[in-house]
């Protein structure tokens, strides 16, 4: 009879261990056929899908916020309407204090271009023959001897303020979209899960439901919030080793920091090489020049390998290898949001595979 219990306890033990693979081909084939349907769709739509994601992974960060403003006895509409103020009014404040800076180190790059040249005459040479290698391939590729000369675009002028308005009519657009599907998510609360929980069929799938819900909005918000501050963090050390540097406008570089550091590996190299121009640009010694950009990686280090994954570790142990294709992928999909999306997206999918049987073994895959 022991022996029976005992084996009555480990079954779900065991059936939790489980990760069973789809045993018939046309399976596959079927989920094969319909994600690359379902990314085709991704890129199609991307000017609507990306405004709703973004707002999505906005309400899960500003989920908690609205619960401790409920429990004050707030309304969920006076709520709503002041978080997504206070979000939007912030960006907007940023903005306007930083566009001056960012005016006066455009202003100085003309007439920091010669220094440029000055500091990096030893690659003068390697560029010089790659170009003339690649010039050379790519006439014997066309058939087009080096020597002939491309024709000017006269019409390069037209060309960039089409572009310049064609790309803030965009963002104006995806905004107010963001900020329309965002007002709605916060003020229509758990509407959603009840209605899926009420179709759904058995009480198992009713609990599966609400507690992938839960876990998605409690690791999401909490990895949201964890980051936003450590990036914080790393804007303030960066504008005070920028200010001791004697670089000056530190709240620029903090706030360039602080943005950067949204995006895992990519946005701290892109950090390192604008930080070595803008000291080649500003210093006169060259190893004052490099001081800014190995005083940065000093503090990414600190922050990237050490506190934030201690932090981290026990809600998001993500294949790291996979991070990097996702925001490749990703900032190919949708650019630079779909670059800082692309860990949220990752972890919520990670969650709710682990969560559903037949998933359970793509979801280790997953798994750091």
């Amino acid at each position: 009879m022991s022996e029976e219990l005992s084996e009555e306890s480990d079954r779900p033990v065991i059936e939790r261990l489980e990760m069973p693979l789809p045993s018939e081909l046309s399976t596959v084939f079927l989920g094969g056929l319909f994600l690359l349907a379902l990314l085709a769709a991704l890129y199609v739509a991307r000017e609507i899908i990306l405004p709703v994601v973004l707002a999505f992974i906005l309400h899960l960060l500003l989920a908690p916020a609205l619960r401790m403003l409920e429990r004050l006895r707030a309304p969920r509409m006076l709520a709503t309407v002041l978080l997504i103020g206070l979000l939007f009014g912030v960006i907007v404040a940023a903005g306007t204090a930083l566009s001056g800076p960012a005016r006066t180190w455009a202003a100085k790059l003309p007439e920091g271009v010669p220094r440029l040249e000055d500091y990096l005459s030893f690659l003068r040479a390697p560029i010089a023959a790659v170009r003339q290698f690649m010039q050379q391939a790519q006439g014997y590729v066309s058939g087009i001897p080096s020597t002939a000369s491309a024709p000017q675009d006269l019409g390069m002028g037209s060309g960039i303020w089409m572009s310049l308005y064609t790309g803030t009519w965009a963002f104006a657009d995806g905004l107010l979209e963001t900020v329309l599907v965002l007002f709605f998510l916060l003020l229509s609360g758990n509407t959603f899960l009840r209605r899926l929980v009420e179709i759904l069929p058995t009480f198992r799938d009713k609990r599966q439901a609400i507690e992938i819900s839960q876990q998605i909005e409690h690791d999401i918000s909490a990895y949201l919030i964890t980051i936003t501050i450590m990036n914080a963090l790393v804007g303030l050390a960066t504008a005070c080793v920028m200010w001791l540097c004697g670089l000056g406008d530190p709240i620029l570089w903090g706030a360039a920091a602080f943005l950067l550091n949204y995006i895992p590996f990519l946005g701290p190299a892109i950090g390192v090489v604008m930080f070595i121009l803008a000291g080649l640009l500003a210093m006169d010694s060259l190893w004052r020049a490099l001081a800014p950009a190995a005083l940065y990686f000093a503090i990414h280090l600190i922050e990237g390998e050490t506190i934030t994954p201690m932090l981290l570790a026990r809600r998001f142990t993500l294949n790291p290898v996979l991070v990097i294709l996702s925001l490749i992928f990703w900032y190919w999909m949708w650019g630079v949001p779909g670059a800082v999306l692309a860990v949220p997206m990752l972890a919520i999918t990670k969650i709710i595979c682990d969560r559903i049987r037949s998933l359970a073994a793509f979801g280790h895959f997953l798994e750091g």
